[in-house]
């Protein structure tokens, strides 16, 4: 996810100054009275830890993953840990070069990255705790990674034309010391709470996840139902295939979930001006924003609001003329209604707690339905009417 990512970095994949640019765009209809015109009642609310804010990185994907991860921990019985997003960013940058490299340059490379990127990068490289590993080696308290990835960047295009007529190894190495540079490096153990650890030790005795236990859904009606199919966007470097449904099992998938103490991990696209950062809400108006006269436009958050019916049909649309793209990832934590008996998705955003709830956004079932790109689960959320449809 980039472009809003970056802090959304995910447009087409991630920009790096996607987040503020993402953030200025969908601000340009807020409303000053919103939350005295929208009254939520908590119906669902799971543990999550605190609300980070991910800078000017496109690393959505990897705070709210490893946010849903630290919520997994809580659900599991365990004491949850601040899991380092930009070492899991990081291990990212590595192989997604050696993928860049590997396909000559025919590949997206930045910020971005989707919800499976950090079960991958996991089950393959370990965790690290926070406390060891911020990323901030380069004199700044938030994440700044535009000079970083076009250093990078320029890096790699340089190897992809071969000036030498044939690649030396020499590449990774060079490429892994501009990140330590700028991320620092990454310790091969450390010790956390008196004890030794090394990444993958970490990850094995202290977070405690299982990484095959963790299914990554979308809805696509080109593609067959109930099978698994490649994730048509621009930050699926790693070509990962999900699970197939139809767009109504996303909300009942969801909604089980939380029903049974689940959190969820999502990719979205929060690019509309429907979706509001500042006053922390998101649905789909009835009418689309060039149809609607200044004073709707002005009225559209001034309290609840009907949302358009969405189908399949309309979804498939949205991806196919890029209205919906991947350009966001936050964390699912819970349902609440408004005052007139709506449900809304209490979601988590890594973009600090500066909006009018403190961090999170309640967004209507509705627009998930519209506007997810993927999204990712325990195996134990999943109602097995559905489980049961898969070959």
């Amino acid at each position: 996810m980039k472009r809003t990512c970056l802090l959304l970095a995910l447009a087409m994949p991630v920009t790096l100054f996607a987040q503020d640019d993402l953030i200025k765009k969908i601000e340009d209809n807020k409303s000053d009275s919103a939350k005295k015109k929208f009254e939520f009642k908590h119906i669902i609310d799971l543990e999550n830890t605190d609300v980070k804010n991910q800078g000017k990185s496109g690393t959505c994907w990897s705070y709210s993953t490893n946010s849903f991860l630290e919520s997994e921990m809580v659900r599991m019985g365990r004491e949850a840990v601040d899991i380092a997003e930009i070492y899991t960013a990081r291990c990212v940058y590595v192989d997604k070069a050696e993928s860049y490299v590997r396909m000559h340059g025919k590949l997206e490379y930045g910020d971005g990255g989707a919800c499976h990127d950090v079960i991958n990068m996991y089950a393959k490289y370990g965790a690290l705790p926070q406390s060891v590993y911020s990323g901030l080696n380069y004199g700044t308290d938030k994440n700044q990674f535009g000079e970083m990835q076009a250093a990078l960047q320029g890096m790699l295009n340089a190897i992809v034309r071969n000036p030498n007529s044939k690649l030396t190894p020499n590449w990774k190495k060079a490429f892994k010391s501009v990140l330590d540079a700028y991320l620092g490096p990454v310790p091969e153990t450390f010790t956390y709470k008196g004890k030794m650890y090394t990444p993958k030790t970490f990850a094995r005795d202290i977070v405690g996840i299982q990484p095959d236990d963790y299914i990554e859904f979308s809805s696509f009606n080109y593609q067959p139902y109930y099978e698994k199919t490649m994730l048509m966007v621009p930050d699926n470097w790693s070509f990962d295939k999900v699970y197939n449904i139809k767009m109504n099992d996303m909300t009942t998938i969801i909604d089980n979930a939380l029903k049974n103490g689940y959190t969820v991990a999502w990719a979205t696209d929060v690019s509309e001006k429907y979706f509001s950062w500042k006053n922390g809400v998101a649905f789909v108006p009835e009418q689309e924003w060039d149809d609607m006269d200044d004073s709707t436009r002005k009225d559209l958050f001034n309290g609840p609001k009907n949302d358009r019916r969405i189908t399949e049909e309309m979804r498939q649309e949205a991806f196919d003329n890029y209205t919906t793209t991947d350009d966001h990832g936050m964390h699912i934590v819970g349902l609440a209604k408004d005052q007139n008996g709506k449900e809304y998705y209490i979601v988590k955003n890594s973009w600090g707690d500066k909006n009018d709830y403190k961090g999170y956004i309640y967004v209507t079932k509705p627009y998930v339905q519209y506007k997810t790109t993927a999204f990712l689960v325990h195996k134990g959320a999943v109602p097995k009417s559905i489980l049961s449809k898969f070959k």
